[in-house]
């Protein structure tokens, strides 16, 4: 009788355990992540307008539980030319401010832009040489 108490708690246990990992399965079999990045605050720029300006400073509310140290990486285009190229260490320790300044820069000497920051994982990059993009998001800046 005991035994057989055993065996129907580890068989109980076994099928939970494989229902919480076959919950956490995508397609294919690889696991699903959650991650987010958004626009969270605008300093003023040289423009006095609301909202992310030329020559103001962004930042950005992100979150991963992809990788323990994501970075951001910020791209700014003018008519569809690349005039602002950033990246960021998002985790706590990095090295830098969790700030990017849009503009000026030798492409960016005034004017309106369209940007794009991605959260990304570079965890394998070393390895495998890839980076992943985990989330993205948009916005644009006032000249």
């Amino acid at each position: 009788m005991l035994r057989t108490a055993i065996r129907q708690t580890f068989l109980v246990g076994a099928l939970m355990l494989f229902a919480t990992s076959a919950a956490l399965a995508a397609p294919g079999g690889k696991t699903t992540s959650s991650s987010s990045i958004s626009l969270a605050t605008a300093a003023a720029g040289t423009s006095g307008v609301t909202g992310p300006s030329y020559g103001g400073t962004v930042t950005f509310n992100v979150s991963t539980d992809a990788t323990t140290q994501p970075f951001v990486h910020l791209q700014c285009t003018q008519n569809g030319t690349l005039v602002a190229e950033g990246w960021q260490a998002w985790f706590y320790g990095a090295v830098g401010t969790q700030t990017f300044t849009l503009g000026p820069t030798p492409a960016w000497q005034s004017g309106a832009a369209d940007c794009t920051a991605y959260l990304e994982n570079w965890d394998n990059y070393g390895t495998k040489g890839k980076i992943s993009v985990l989330a993205s998001t948009s916005f644009h800046v006032n000249g």
